[in-house]
């Protein structure tokens, strides 16, 4: 993977440097060389797969791979005829990496945490960069990502977007019994499909209600 597009203030941001914190020199190169060494293990993958979608009351959604309720995804997927559900991964490759150093040197692994979060979130935004592009091109408009865990957004829905897509098979992610994925760096989200345009580029800490994150975004 190309670790130039990684964006280094997001990879601060993840380690808890905020607004105009002093980050030391060291800290910047420790950084460079964790994404050096990351870039050269990631595999990142992903699949997208289109569903119908349905909204009921009361907040009722039914995707055709997954039906839930929540207030947060029903209001993002207002006026949509379908979703994207969409899982990407880094592969098993920067969890082991991460691994060795939290048993070699913790202070290098919780670096390497920060910049491969940071990296899988560019490589999302990067692919759906790709598909906005792909789908406005047949008069189709994309809304910004939505994942399990956001909002009201049930974390248990991830199941059964993994499932939609074959992810295990295909991908290799697979869900603990937490509802939390293996490899760790892999995420998955629902994106609506509208024929109205819809300029929002919100996405992450902004879709999100927990204002109180110690890792929010500062906007």
């Amino acid at each position: 993977m190309d670790i130039s597009a990684v964006s280094r203030k997001e990879v601060l941001r993840y380690l808890g440097y905020k607004g105009t914190m002093e980050i030391q020199g060291a800290v910047e190169d420790e950084v460079e060389a964790c994404l050096e060494l990351l870039g050269q293990k990631a595999e990142p993958k992903h699949l997208v797969r289109s569903f119908p979608l349905r909204l009921g009351t009361e907040y009722e959604i039914d995707c055709g791979c997954f039906c839930t309720r929540s207030k947060n995804l029903s209001k993002n997927l207002q006026e949509c005829e379908m979703v994207l559900v969409f899982a990407a991964t880094l592969g098993l490759g920067t969890d082991y990496v991460i691994q060795k150093y939290n048993h070699l040197q913790m202070s290098r692994a919780v670096i390497l945490q920060a910049a491969a979060t940071a990296m899988i979130e560019e490589y999302c935004d990067q692919v759906c960069r790709e598909l906005k592009e792909r789908y406005e091109a047949g008069e189709w408009y994309l809304r910004p990502r939505f994942s399990p865990g956001y909002g009201d957004f049930p974390l248990e829905c991830q199941s059964s977007l993994l499932d939609g897509l074959e992810a295990g098979k295909r991908l290799g992610i697979r869900l603990t019994s937490g509802c939390l994925m293996m490899p760790s760096k892999s995420v998955t989200a629902v994106m609506g499909l509208s024929r109205k345009p819809y300029r929002c580029e919100v996405k992450g800490c902004e879709a999100c209600g927990k204002t109180d994150c110690a890792y929010r975004r500062e906007t």
